[in-house]
């Protein structure tokens, strides 16, 4: 019989079931409570699969590579790399609904391999749910979560240490990949995640979320309220989503429709300095 884990994020359970690697960015997670979202199975062989392409990420050097499929039996497959020109780490074959997989390690890292299914399922299983996997990084103020958003490199690490340090009352919540809900009542809360980049932050904590602001450098401060339609763009352009599949767009649209309606978003151009986190501060908190 298998080993049964059984984890909650952002109010939604997860199992894997097999022998687990050292996943300690899990452990604060572990729950048997929870809407159940998907399980997977760590496998340790697969059979052969007719398949046909459908995507491949091309992020550049420096990043994962994953090339998605689909499967002549039904269901998707995924192949990751840790970069472009390495060798497989791992096959991840899932149900057409996303709420079954297998997990097949085929390199060393078994860390990267299931900590990068693990996301991709929850994206892609919650988002007929209310749910968005956020390319961000969060900070919690006075019992509120705001949402720093932009391109790599951009500076949402460097803002949010910034508010820390200059900020009274300012906690880290994730620096990477928060989870942002749309609730029943038409509410927006933000929520801790297993998964924080280069940062070990991995806090099992939600609050409301206050305000979501994109970074954008520049030789000054400035901040400005985003409308409906460009709120819309800044939230989606930071979303793990994908539109090929018709269903799942169609169930992260109205997400984000929900979520612009209730959630106040920001555009700041900024130079990485104390001025730059005072004023958002004072904009978004008032």
């Amino acid at each position: 019989m298998h080993d049964i884990h059984s984890y909650q994020v952002a109010g939604f359970r997860f199992t894997i079931e097999g022998p687990l690697p050292s996943v300690p960015n899990l452990t604060p997670f572990l729950s048997e409570e929870g809407e159940n979202l998907f399980r997977l199975e760590l496998v340790s062989s697969m059979a052969p699969a007719v398949s046909s392409p459908v995507f491949k990420t091309e992020d550049g050097p420096g990043f994962p590579e994953i090339a998605i499929d689909t499967l002549e039996e039904g269901g998707y497959r995924f192949r990751m790399r840790p970069l472009p020109g390495k060798p497989l780490a791992a096959e991840l074959r899932t149900s057409p609904d996303f709420t079954r997989a297998q997990l097949l390690f085929l390199g060393e890292d078994h860390s990267f391999a299931l900590n990068n299914s693990l996301m991709l399922l929850f994206a892609f299983a919650s988002a007929c749910h209310g749910a968005l996997e956020m390319h961000s990084s969060v900070v919690m103020n006075e019992g509120k979560g705001y949402l720093f958003l932009g391109k790599s490199g951009t500076g949402k690490s460097t803002h949010s240490s910034l508010w820390l340090k200059h900020i009274p009352g300012t906690e880290l919540l994730n620096d990477d990949n928060p989870i942002l809900r749309l609730m029943p009542d038409g509410t927006a809360r933000v929520y801790g995640s297993p998964w924080s980049g280069k940062t070990p932050c991995y806090k099992n904590m939600e609050v409301p979320a206050g305000a979501v602001v994109r970074i954008r450098q520049a030789p000054y401060n400035k901040i400005e309220r985003l409308s409906g339609i460009q709120a819309y763009a800044s939230l989606m352009a930071s979303a793990s989503s994908f539109r090929p599949f018709k269903e799942l767009a169609e169930g992260w649209h109205r997400t984000l429709e929900g979520l612009v309606a209730v959630l106040p978003c920001y555009v700041l151009d900024c130079l990485p300095d104390q001025a730059a986190a005072e004023l958002c501060y004072k904009t978004v908190h008032g």
